[in-house]
């Protein structure tokens, strides 16, 4: 393989979990469910003509678990673990139930170019995780020689892969939806760079966005992933935080 020219990214969420799972006491751990093993299952048959030349995941269970189940047995290739690919970070939130805690995080992404804003209270800026995100996919891209990649990340790092490839940066994230363990396709162009000829990323190009093997046309994906997730339904109208 040649360090440079279009390289291929299959950029995936992870399956469906339950964060309301009884005993889980700390969200980053939480495991897949059922349904989330045969979300990836699908993704698994969809991708199984592709070879991928370099697997990464964020370290988190739902990410490690997801990219076994797409690559399955007949791929070799030792995971890459890219910690700065993992969800942004929130901080602490009380909420007294599940609707709470969904209307506090539903349509978050909004505003998320504005200056200082957080993901929740206490979370990371935006801009903050912006610029974790972008450089741990530098890294994949730079650091790494492969033509086709496979990386499992989360719904916030998504969104902001997306806005970083199409250049509209934060501004755009919040209409990038991402379900579950979704399927996005960018082709990157690799050059070197001129200070030494190291690999740099030239220009991003999107393929498809939010492919769901699943549910193919969405009939069933009426919903937004988080009312999805956290079984509420609001519809067109933002809804009160309380």
């Amino acid at each position: 393989m040649s360090g440079f020219g279009r390289r291929r990214l299959y950029l995936m969420r992870h399956g469906h979990v339950d964060y309301f799972a009884p005993g889980l006491t700390d969200p980053r751990f939480v495991e897949l469910t059922d349904l989330g093993k045969e979300q990836a299952a699908a993704a698994h048959t969809a991708l199984a003509d592709v070879s991928f030349d370099l697997v990464a995941h964020s370290g988190l269970p739902r990410t490690i678990a997801t990219a076994a189940i797409v690559c399955g047995e007949e791929n070799d290739k030792e995971p890459v673990d890219e910690p700065r690919l993992e969800e942004l970070k929130s901080g602490w939130l009380q909420a007294n139930s599940r609707e709470e805690l969904a209307a506090r995080l539903a349509f978050c992404f909004d505003k998320a170019d504005v200056s200082g804003a957080r993901f929740l209270p206490d979370g990371e800026t935006f801009a903050e995780a912006e610029a974790r995100i972008v450089a741990g996919i530098r890294s994949i891209v730079e650091d790494h020689d492969w033509k086709t990649a496979l990386v499992v990340a989360h719904e916030g790092v998504n969104r902001i892969l997306l806005g970083w490839a199409c250049g509209g940066g934060l501004k755009t994230i919040g209409a990038f939806e991402q379900d579950l363990c979704c399927i996005n396709v960018v082709d990157i162009d690799v050059t070197p760079s001129e200070a030494d000829g190291s690999p740099q990323v030239e220009r991003a190009i999107i393929k498809a966005i939010n492919l769901t093997p699943y549910d193919t046309v969405k009939e069933g994906l009426p919903r937004t992933s988080l009312e999805h997730l956290f079984g509420v339904d609001f519809g067109a109208s933002r809804p009160s935080a309380g």
